[in-house]
């Protein structure tokens, strides 16, 4: 029960700082892919520290509560995640805060926000069966949604779940928000729907979503790390070096495609799943 507090703890103190880093990061290189000098790397963290000192002008006060259930529950989800859980919760919970997020979207009234909400809606149906697969190919190999049973034992899961892997690096687009799948909301200026989704959002409401964010792509690398642990050191230093690659693909690739239609999304993400999660989910089952 100790060690689980120090994982909860470790994460909720440390995950804001590596997300914050990943996002200064991603801004930094993103600006030398384009030929600029870029901001500093902790430039993020000055932006939320400005919001914070911003007045909050709301559309309601239930937004704010929504936004504050988002950002609850993404922090319920990376608990569930360091603290070894079942994965399947961690999947369910974090589609919660989505929903949230959505609702408080929605209760805006803005058509900017609410046609976010709606291309979130989509980004959802896109990437959820890739997301679920992934959980049940873990348990098909290691007989268990427990993550704690899946760290620390001896074999790694890259090669018997090759395809879902690739499936998940491809949804990850998606779940970063990265073109050419930022349809809801983008932290570049090149949308017609200025900021999407977090339009009506302004202040310490932003900020708090723009935490949640690093709280997010933190544990959304998490999974990626599952790929490669095997209850040694080494196999948790090679996760991490590919955490970091992969995050450092969907920075090219954020750089390197335009945006697309909605309609490309959900069926280049459904055939992914079907494709590599549903053969690669049969061949484990046959062998």
């Amino acid at each position: 029960m100790i060690k689980i507090l120090i994982f909860i703890v470790a994460y909720l103190v440390l995950a804001p700082l590596v997300g914050g880093l990943l996002a200064g990061f991603d801004r930094r290189i993103s600006a030398r892919m384009q030929g600029r000098v870029g901001p500093p790397l902790l430039q993020p963290f000055y932006d939320v520290l400005k919001l914070r000192e911003k007045e909050d002008i709301t559309v309601n006060r239930v937004q704010d509560f929504y936004v504050g259930c988002f950002f609850l529950f993404v922090l319920v989800t990376g608990g569930i995640f360091f603290a070894g859980g079942d994965l399947l919760l961690v999947i369910f919970t974090l589609t919660l805060a989505s929903v949230f997020l959505i609702v408080a979207a929605f209760s805006s009234n803005s058509p900017y926000a609410q046609i976010g909400a709606e291309r979130e809606l989509l980004q959802m149906m896109a990437y959820e069966p890739m997301v679920l697969l992934t959980a049940v190919g873990f348990y098909v190999v290691e007989g268990s949604f427990d993550i704690r049973h899946i760290v620390t034992d001896s074999t790694m899961d890259l090669l018997p779940l090759i395809g879902i892997f690739l499936g998940y690096i491809f949804i990850l687009t998606l779940k970063f928000r990265k073109s050419p799948f930022d349809l809801s909301m983008s932290h570049h200026a090149h949308q017609e729907l200025v900021k999407g989704l977090t339009t009506e959002f302004s202040g310490k409401t932003l900020s708090l979503i723009e935490i949640a964010h690093w709280y997010e792509n933190v544990f959304l690398l998490g999974f990626v790390f599952l790929f490669f642990a095997n209850g040694t050191v080494w196999g948790a230093v090679i996760g991490v070096v590919v955490c970091l690659l992969a995050y450092f693909l969907e920075v090219l690739i954020d750089n390197s495609f335009a945006r697309m239609k909605w309609q490309v999304a959900i069926n280049s993400a459904w055939i992914v799943a079907l494709v590599l999660g549903m053969i690669n989910l049969f061949i484990v089952a046959m062998v």
